[in-house]
């Protein structure tokens, strides 16, 4: 792929290299091409990234997990679950998948993360969990979040799809106190293996029961079986499970990815430094850092447009000059079926309503070149123009 600044530059691709392919290629040969001994070695070397003690689940998507850590905690039909109106339809549509209903919460407008005190108006005798999702890979407080699910007896899953590694206070995210934590690594995400996640917990009980239900409720691993010498064809459905299980292939890749992460991760942050110090006197809000402690993954890079202006015609001007941008996240009480089935009007969630229309994703990912970089904070100064209004 050409570095030329004269190439379009997509919003995002990933950071794969020979490495990883020649793992894959190896787990490939091994004769393991579905979950076998590289899964396992990819969990445990995950857990220990995380640390204190938790126990890692490897899925082939972070909605796997976010699903099997509901269900294990017990959610089904007539329960609640606290949902940040600012996210990707994943963290609420597994809700449903357990036949209960999604009760969407505004967010805090500097961090776009999930607002606890609007979260605290929505509790009712109906509510078990909590989902705060780590908006772009800014961590939420987890000493807050924690006091939160305790005042009102409630499950807490994370919603870690754009936060790995990142940490709050000293403590990396999924190592907290909540009941699970769920990873993407998805091929735009921090880390990927091309699709795939992965659940974290200090519960070795909601551990097991995911590892059940990952491989249609069968008690025994396939990798346990078939890697036995003796007779061991025997094994029970306990429950009817799902199909959710990640391949060796994909932790080989994972596993590499894992050993570049905090590299890659500096580099994301490094782009963030450029991007901050390049557009200071532009008429943009930029991203927080979260402050001293906070250790940001960078996942996402969203600026905010000023007040009344056109993002679209933002979006537009940079595709022009040959920049792709996104945007994150259109707010679920604005996608028609959030929006009929809570019968949600636009303002109300004020916060969500009110940054839709001016945030903008710019790229930002590992493998950006110096040149990739200065192309993208050039479209974005011509676009803004020496007023810095667009529209």
């Amino acid at each position: 792929m050409s570095d030329s600044v004269t190439d379009f530059l997509p919003f995002a691709l990933p950071d794969v290299g020979e490495p990883e392919i020649e793992a894959m290629v190896e787990a490939v040969r091994s004769g393991w091409v579905s979950s076998g001994p590289k899964v396992k070695e990819f969990e445990a070397a995950f857990a220990a990234a995380i640390g204190d003690g938790v126990e890692a689940v490897a899925l082939n998507s972070a909605t796997a997990g976010l699903h099997l850590a509901l269900e294990a905690i017990g959610v089904g039909p007539g329960d609640e679950v606290l949902v940040p109106t600012w996210t990707f339809t994943a963290t609420a549509e597994v809700v449903r998948y357990l036949g209960a209903t999604p009760v969407l919460v505004d967010v805090d407008p500097v961090t776009l993360n999930i607002d606890l005190a609007d979260a605290a108006t929505k509790v009712t005798p109906a509510t078990r969990a909590v989902m705060p999702v780590h908006f772009a890979g800014l961590p939420i407080d987890h000493e807050a979040i924690t006091d939160f699910a305790t005042t009102h007896r409630l499950a807490v899953v994370e919603d870690a799809a754009h936060a790995f590694p990142a940490s709050h206070a000293g403590v990396n995210v999924g190592a907290g106190r909540s009941e699970a934590t769920v990873y993407s690594f998805y091929a735009t995400k921090t880390m990927t293996t091309g699709e795939g996640g992965m659940l974290v917990t200090r519960d070795p009980a909601l551990a097991q029961r995911v590892r059940v239900m990952r491989l249609h409720g069968i008690n025994r691993d396939a990798f346990d079986r078939y890697r036995s010498d003796k007779p061991a064809w025997h094994y029970e459905v306990v429950a009817p499970g799902y199909k959710y299980n990640l391949t060796d292939p994909a932790a080989a890749m994972g596993l590499v990815q894992l050993g570049r992460a905090g590299q890659m991760r500096d580099r994301r942050a490094e782009i963030a430094s450029l991007y901050d110090a390049a557009f200071a006197d532009l008429d943009l809000e930029l991203p927080s850092w979260g402050g001293e402690g906070v250790g940001h993954s960078w996942h996402l890079y969203v600026v905010r447009l000023p007040q009344g202006s056109d993002r679209d015609a933002f979006v537009r001007a940079m595709a022009e000059r040959g920049v792709g941008t996104s945007v994150h996240f259109i707010p679920l009480h604005l996608q028609p079926y959030w929006r009929d089935l809570g019968g949600h009007a636009r303002d109300d969630f004020p916060v969500a309503a009110r940054e839709f229309d001016r945030v903008v994703s710019l790229p930002i990912f590992s493998s950006m070149t110096p040149e990739q970089v200065q192309k993208v904070i050039a479209a974005v100064t011509a676009t803004l123009g020496s007023g810095g209004e667009v529209g």
